[in-house]
């Protein structure tokens, strides 16, 4: 077996992990970064694209904001279409001047691995059997395989950014780990094409035949959805069938000015809302999907994950440098605040945006209540917009 050692050990090579072991690495501590899957799986991934101003700060505090500022897209509002037309909402003129960044997630990882590669990090792709080991003692360790030669990695600490599948959530015993879960009775259904955005900002649809959205991750490349039920399959939709919902669930003159092309990735997300608690055990921390699944509406997974990063870095930084424990106890509470609040706008989002099988009547009258109001309210649309920007860390 090969042994090594490096002070904290980051499981899962996403943005998360990768962040966190590069706002580390800054700070002067080693890390390295174990990923199940290749680089090139991880790239290929498509995933989020709006950025919340924390998130958007950290990046360029961590030296991997150049490329995102070139390129990403600053949004000062979005539009929710309902009844057939589009009411806007104003997060900068409602937050007093906050927007969030229309950036890909696959961009930020990109970013975050060739910082890596240029400031000497360790990323390991393809660990195979990762295994963490004596997590309650003083000297924490990790196992895994790469090329078929077995390796151990001690340590101080594991940060488990491994995602919802990973192993670092599943070490936590199950009598102490706590789970809360609702799993919502659809999908969504996205497509990405090489076609200009149907508008400049994002377009949420709530429709009678179902939720759509209206995305981008830059001027040449589209990002749309529409809500389907769980048990829709991906080749049972062609482009032309996919584009003809889209526009049945848009107003007419959104629908007429929709530009449309071959799609170059189709796939069906399900949506849920989850958390884990606590989010440590002994020496290890969960931060990002490992500890926490939120719906796409409302752009909080990403997001929340940066924030975990913020509090496990802080965290990690003061032990190191002045050997304060203070935030590694609390981080756990101190993350778990700001989820739920995130869990909270994006069930909501969800909840009056789609179409819910078992609603009925009443369900629908207090939906369309609910979006009358907002539309009517300077209250509530603070409080959409405060949340959309995201929560201060």
């Amino acid at each position: 077996m090969i042994s090594t050692r490096t002070q904290v050990a980051i499981i899962g090579g996403g943005p998360s992990g990768l962040l966190l072991s590069q706002i580390l690495h800054r700070a002067g501590i080693d890390t390295v970064v174990l990923e199940r899957k290749s680089r090139e799986y991880v790239l290929g991934r498509i995933r989020a694209g709006v950025l919340e101003q924390g998130l958007v700060d950290m990046l360029r505090g961590a030296g991997v904001g150049a490329r995102m500022d070139r390129e990403g897209q600053i949004h000062e509002g979005f539009d929710i279409a309902f009844n057939r037309e589009r009411h806007h909402i104003d997060l900068a003129g409602l937050t007093g001047g906050k927007t969030v960044m229309v950036y890909g997630q696959t961009e930020v990882t990109q970013d975050l691995y060739e910082a890596r590669d240029q400031m000497g990090g360790i990323v390991v792709d393809e660990a195979e059997n990762v295994a963490l080991h004596d997590l309650t003692g003083d000297a924490p360790y990790v196992t895994y395989e790469k090329d078929g030669e077995a390796h151990r990695l001690d340590c101080d600490f594991i940060a488990g950014c491994d995602g919802f599948h990973g192993v670092s959530r599943k070490s936590i015993p199950e009598g102490i780990r706590q789970e809360f879960e609702r799993v919502y009775p659809f999908g969504w259904l996205g497509v990405l094409s090489e076609t200009p955005p149907v508008s400049h900002e994002l377009i949420y649809s709530s429709h009678e035949r179902g939720f759509a959205l209206c995305s981008m991750r830059n001027n040449n490349l589209s990002r749309y959805y529409v809500q389907v039920s769980n048990n829709e399959k991906v080749e049972d939709w062609s482009d032309e069938r996919f584009w003809e919902e889209l526009k049945s669930r848009l107003p007419a003159d959104t629908a007429a000015s929709l530009v449309t092309g071959p799609s170059i990735e189709k796939s069906i997300a399900p949506l849920r809302s989850f958390v884990s608690e606590p989010l440590s055990h002994g020496r290890l921390f969960l931060a990002g999907d490992a500890g926490h699944i939120v719906p796409p509406t409302g752009a909080k997974g990403l997001n929340l994950a940066a924030s975990d990063v913020h509090y496990l870095s802080e965290a990690f930084i003061g032990w190191y440098k002045d050997g304060q424990d203070g935030k590694l106890n609390s981080y756990s509470e101190t993350a778990l605040k700001r989820i739920w609040k995130a869990m909270r706008f994006s069930w909501w989002m969800t909840t009056i945006l789609h179409k819910f099988p078992e609603n009925g009547g009443f369900g629908d009258r207090i939906q369309k209540t609910e979006l009358d109001y907002l539309f009517s309210s300077r209250a509530a649309q603070v409080s959409l917009a405060e949340n959309y920007v995201g929560l201060p860390y």
